[in-house]
């Protein structure tokens, strides 16, 4: 931040260090400054926006042409036309592979970095918070962003699929057919599915953010990283590590449109996530409670 951009004394914006915004006494002051800053800010907010215009785009398109009718594009996209809520799967499933780890990579490679690039990082650690409790919080904060990221796509999905194309029971890929409220049920797990599907992802741009002062180098690592993963899960001659890359299950949610609802790809995704956020979160903990804070 250039000093033409520094706010007048005793301001607060988004970009306000969280240790001054913290209300005495609470004790999840710290969370709750560090969401009401991520959340303020202008690229949070253009990110969010960004992501919501994906499934109105789909829409518009299928709209005016026609596409997909014929079988061919992203899944569920010829089912558009017939139920608008499959408007809000195809997002998804467009978004998953770029957008979302684009967004998810900005946000975890600025959580420490971030703080050190604007130097407000040693005022957070002269606040009664310690290291620990402040990447804890931080990795809570991208958490929380990928959970609103993939709700912003459902609900955008499912608001201009309901304006455009009619609406009603839906189809599942078993072909069974279920109604409004267990829609939203299974909307609602594939929301944590998919925001979970991106918690290893998380971790290690948490983790590589504790490795640099410079955000740019941080969050354009995190999404070389994902990048670098999907490739991997394609090419067969990586077979042999396939189920161990982070985002080897990100398009395992088809088992949760299905009936009987089938939970085995979400609780295997959740046990590789959850040995990803440990190890990496280990290193970041490693990394950060050793690191020298010059700034």
């Amino acid at each position: 931040m250039s000093r033409a951009d520094s706010p007048p004394a005793g301001q607060k914006t988004a970009d306000t260090p969280v240790a001054t915004q913290l209300p005495p006494g609470r004790p999840f002051a710290l969370l709750g400054s560090e969401l009401a800053t991520l959340f303020r800010r202008r690229r949070t907010i253009a990110m969010l926006v960004g992501l919501a215009l994906v499934p109105v785009l789909i829409a518009v398109a299928v709209r005016l042409t026609g596409a997909g009718s014929g079988g061919h594009g992203p899944a569920f996209l010829s089912a558009i036309t017939e139920n608008g809520l499959f408007v809000a799967f195809t997002a998804l499933t467009v978004s998953i592979p770029l957008f979302l780890p684009l967004t998810l990579g900005v946000v975890a490679g600025d959580t420490i970095a971030g703080e050190a690039s604007l130097g407000t990082l040693r005022s957070l650690l002269l606040a009664p918070a310690g290291r620990v409790r402040l990447l804890a919080v931080k990795f809570a904060g991208v958490l929380v962003f990928m959970v609103a990221a993939v709700l912003v796509i459902v609900l955008a999905g499912v608001g201009v699929g309901a304006l455009l194309f009619p609406i009603g029971p839906v189809t599942l890929l078993s072909g069974d057919t279920i109604d409004g409220p267990e829609f939203a049920g299974r909307a609602a797990l594939l929301v944590l599915y998919v925001a979970m599907s991106m918690a290893g992802i998380a971790a290690i741009g948490l983790f590589l953010s504790t490795l640099t002062n410079i955000p740019v180098g941080a969050m354009a690592a995190t999404v070389v990283v994902a990048g670098a993963s999907q490739i991997m899960d394609q090419l067969p001659q990586t077979s042999a590590i396939h189920a161990w890359l982070p985002t080897h299950y990100w398009f395992g949610f088809g088992d949760l449109l299905r009936s009987p609802l089938v939970l085995d790809s979400f609780g295997a995704n959740g046990w590789l996530q959850l040995g990803y956020v440990v190890v990496f979160c280990a290193l970041a903990w490693a990394r950060f409670t050793t690191k020298d804070v010059l700034s």
